[in-house]
């Protein structure tokens, strides 16, 4: 499992673009991308659980419900939620591409993401369809990640090449998210693409299993969005055999799926609005997976533990208070907690009792970029792994005046 460089190109066959049409003010910002496979693909995806969807979403469920698509359209800049025609302009991005393209707007992946509630005009999107298309490149995945960004403030692409049957394969991903990230799928906007032959059913039972251990063990501020999805195409172009079922060739598919999904999730938490910091919370030893998991997720979540972070205070209590609410059946008597970070670890709770250390090391450990919480629940073998970020000043100033 090699990692290289492509994002959603680094596949065989897939093309893409990304430009600035008007949606958004700022002329400076792309605001809408496209990506497209040279043949029909497999292709799957997950939907945010918040009963309140953007009008895309919808209309994405219904074109792939057959498991084919060619091609994945998104704006930035306008959600397309909660509007009278919301469906109708849905339709109408899906046509226009299609028309340029050549191919069914049955087989288009359409997304939005932006403000809420306000009406998404369609004519500066069917002015720039042609120049989109036009434009479409082996290189181009760049153009389409940035494309997608709202208030992201870096590009986020994964990609990686392994063998599946003595042929050299490819997957990478884009993703775009900063805010309006918690863990209850689909939390972010994320892309996916790769040469794999694979069915559908077997594409969408990889997605839906990859999903419960990355994208769902995300969160920046708590708010699950009402646009977010995650969908990747498959379009067989690297030759292997068919995968139908698991087995050995399965497995392999899974490892670089997961391989490219959690240098996303950690991309998209480390650029949470505001953030300065990248969370990872690792829990072990616990009786089953699902208690790892509500532990974790109940610590990156804590608005406390994210400002004890953003200070530097060794506040481990924190840890303990969020793991105490968080609803998982766990003795608080064998809980033993650690931060680490590149200045190395410090072991700062044992079986649920603090215990000496220096302030001073800790604080130290606790201004690196990227922080480690190491839980150890001391009762099984079982483990989890959530991804936050710290909770700053700039989080509120940020969505004070978002649709700014």
């Amino acid at each position: 499992m090699k990692l290289i460089k492509g994002g959603v190109c680094a596949a065989k066959g897939f093309k893409a673009n990304g430009l600035h049409c008007g949606i958004r003010p700022n002329t400076t910002k792309k605001d809408l991308a496209l990506v497209v496979s040279e043949i029909p693909a497999s292709a799957a995806a997950v939907y945010t659980t918040n009963l309140v969807k953007g009008a895309p979403l919808t209309v994405t469920k219904d074109h792939i419900s057959d498991g084919i698509a060619q091609a994945a359209i998104c704006n930035s800049g306008n959600a397309n939620t909660c509007n009278a025609d919301g469906i109708e302009i849905a339709e109408e991005m899906s046509s226009l591409i299609a028309g340029e393209l050549g191919i069914s707007p049955e087989d288009i992946i359409v997304a939005s993401t932006g403000v809420i509630g306000q009406p998404l005009n369609i004519t500066p999107i069917r002015d720039a369809i042609p120049e989109l298309a036009a434009g479409l490149s082996e290189t181009g995945n760049a153009d389409a990640a940035g494309a997608i960004m709202t208030t992201d403030t870096i590009m986020k692409e994964a990609a990686v090449e392994f063998e599946i049957g003595g042929k050299v394969c490819h997957l990478g991903g884009m993703a775009k998210g900063s805010g309006m990230i918690h863990p209850n799928m689909a939390t972010m906007l994320v892309f996916i693409t790769t040469d794999v032959c694979i069915a559908p059913a077997m594409l969408k039972k990889a997605l839906s299993s990859d999903i419960k251990k990355t994208f769902n063990m995300v969160s920046v501020d708590g708010d699950t969005s009402t646009n977010d999805m995650v969908s990747i195409m498959a379009n067989g172009l690297a030759g292997n055999a068919e995968i139908s079922g698991e087995g050995a060739d399965f497995d392999t598919f899974m490892e670089a799926l997961n391989t490219v999904t959690v240098h996303l999730c950690r991309m998209i938490a480390g650029d949470g609005e505001g953030a300065t910091k990248l969370l990872e919370c690792v829990v072990s030893g616990a009786a089953d997976e699902q208690t790892a998991k509500i532990v974790a997720r109940g610590v990156i979540c804590s608005s406390l533990l994210k400002a004890a972070m953003f200070g530097a205070d060794a506040n481990w209590g924190r840890v303990l208070c969020a793991i105490g609410y968080s609803g998982a059946d766990v003795d608080v008597t064998k809980i033993d907690v650690s931060f680490k970070s590149a200045k190395g670890e410090i072991l700062v709770c044992r079986d649920g009792a603090g215990v000496p250390f220096s302030e001073e090391i800790a604080k130290e450990i606790l201004l690196e970029k990227e922080i480690d919480i190491l839980i150890g629940l001391n009762s099984g073998d079982c483990s989890a792994t959530a991804w936050g970020c710290d909770l700053t000043y700039d989080y509120v100033k940020i969505n004070g005046d978002y649709r700014s």
